[in-house]
């Protein structure tokens, strides 16, 4: 058996033992130890994929293995990873373990959650370890339709209206996505719909005209491209506190993901017809969302838009199209999925305490919570961009590799994405002052607990990722370097 199957099957083994469990506390074990069995599946995947190259394997993907499904219509499910996709299993498996120990607290139908949240999880590693377009399709509707349950029925605030807005406007994206993928197929020539072949016979230039930007779009949707990231923040602000770190921190990545693997890898001649106008709008997500992250008093808000404007650099890298700044776009994906869950995360326990998420209600919170202000600020500081961070290694990338562009457009368009660095200096700083350190606004929040053993324990874990890739990028950078010269052989020269 392929070693990729593990990354489904332990989670459907997760399915059954907690269906199949009476007891909260013994299904949150059940979490804690299959999530935490997953991530030590995908450190071994890491350092077997590491070592197969290390070996002289070239393959441009690895562990592959196919098993038709249907052949009448040429649907497989053909699995197989690069250093890309090995790494977003890595972040997934990471988050999925960090919000199943944050979700410890969980009281309200315990056994549904998890369920829920399992399904998404399967969704996201089975969306990865795929090259089939069909595959890939079916593991991203997978890991969507979930999200609706877990916003509508555990969510707070307006939540029946935000898991209905995200769910009408990441459905709409579905279509156009099919759309692409039933014309890539079609017009490519290809007898399956596995990446790698339709790579070799190449989709007609005439076709890349129109399935590229309905293919981009379709994936940038999920990706908070403008304008179509407004299900994002009202996604996040009612969703729980792992779900919110689940959908930031690895869902959207999925858009980011679909964008280089399938639209850019497989159509560069309609990339290059519509990058100008991709560019803009995605430089326009990067500054509107850090812009619109000033504009908020909701700590989830805050953190919704900084999502938006942190992804939208993941796109702008892509577009690109050159080794540096696609290179800060796969790092930007493992940087913002961490800081964010982390972000996330605390904003659970703190709401958890004061039942508020509103600035202007909170002060003086390092004093009574120091741990989580410690915490908060490191993630303030990895989301501005301080060196010895991931931020800064990831934004950096992309913003020198965008510079790289001679013609006046790119280094424009680069210079006004470069001012949302110091826009998220200012929101940062402005919420770490007013709710860690000044006067204590509310005397009851005098009377909370700092951070519980748990929420230490997702805290910690997301920290020392942060600062690994921080202190160390070159590893994640080589992995990613091979990947891009598989996809695009000019890079190596």
């Amino acid at each position: 058996m392929n070693f990729l199957y593990l990354f489904v099957i332990v989670p459907l083994l997760m399915m059954a033992c907690v269906a199949v469990s009476k007891d909260a506390t013994t299904i949150k074990r059940i979490m804690a130890v299959g999530s935490g069995i997953q991530l030590v599946l995908s450190f071994v995947l890491l350092a077997w994929f590491v070592d197969l190259r290390s070996s002289g394997v070239e393959d441009a993907m690895l562990f592959r293995s196919d098993l038709v499904w249907y052949p009448d219509l040429d649907i497989q499910m053909s699995l197989g990873v690069d250093g890309i996709s090995v790494l977003m299993i890595v972040l997934s498996a990471i988050i999925v373990f960090t919000g199943s120990m944050t979700s410890w607290a969980m009281q309200d139908k315990v056994k549904e959650y998890f369920l829920w949240f399992l399904m998404l999880s399967i969704g996201v590693f089975g969306f990865f370890i795929t090259v089939d377009l069909f595959a890939m399709f079916m593991f991203y509707e997978i890991a969507l339709i979930p999200m609706y349950l877990l916003i509508g029925v555990w969510g707070t605030g307006k939540k029946e209206y935000s898991a209905m807005k995200l769910t009408l406007m990441l459905m709409g994206g579905s279509a156009f996505l099919l759309l692409g993928i039933l014309g890539i197929y079609f017009f490519s020539g290809a007898e399956t719909m596995n990446l790698l072949e339709i790579a070799k016979h190449g989709v007609e230039k005439s076709a890349q005209n129109w399935l590229f930007p309905v293919t981009f779009l379709g994936f940038g949707v999920l990706g908070a491209l403008f304008p179509f990231h407004t299900w994002s923040p009202d996604g996040h602000a009612s969703a729980p506190t792992a779900v919110s770190m689940l959908h930031a921190g690895v869902l959207m990545k999925l858009g980011g993901y679909g964008c280089l693997r399938v639209a850019i890898f497989l159509m560069p001649e309609g990339a290059e017809a519509y990058t100008t106008l991709f560019l803009v709008l995605t430089g326009i997500s990067v500054l509107y969302g850090a812009l619109g992250a000033i504009a908020q008093t909701d700590l989830k808000y805050i953190n919704a838009y900084s999502s938006v404007s942190h992804c939208g650099m993941v796109l702008f890298g892509i577009l690109m199209i050159n080794k540096t700044a696609m290179t800060g776009a796969a790092m930007q994906m493992l940087s913002h999925g961490l800081m964010t869950a982390l972000f996330f995360c605390l904003i659970g326990g703190i709401y958890g305490r004061t039942h508020t998420r509103e600035i202007s209600q909170m002060g003086g919170l390092a004093r009574i919570m120091p741990f989580m202000a410690v915490c908060w600020v490191i993630a303030a500081m990895a989301n501005l961009g301080l060196p010895g961070l991931s931020g800064f290694v990831s934004e950096m990338n992309i913003f020198v590799g965008s510079f790289q562009h001679p013609d006046t457009f790119h280094r424009v368009i680069t210079i006004i994405a470069c001012c949302s660095i110091v826009v998220t200096a200012v929101y940062q700083l402005r919420v770490v002052g007013k709710i860690h350190f000044g006067e204590v606004v509310n005397e009851h929040h005098k009377e909370l607990t700092d951070a519980t053993w748990y929420e230490r324990v997702s805290a910690v874990t997301l920290i020392l990722f942060i600062a690994a890739i921080g202190c160390l990028p070159f590893i994640p950078m080589d992995i990613i370097d091979d990947s891009l010269f598989n996809m695009f052989p000019a890079f190596a020269n």
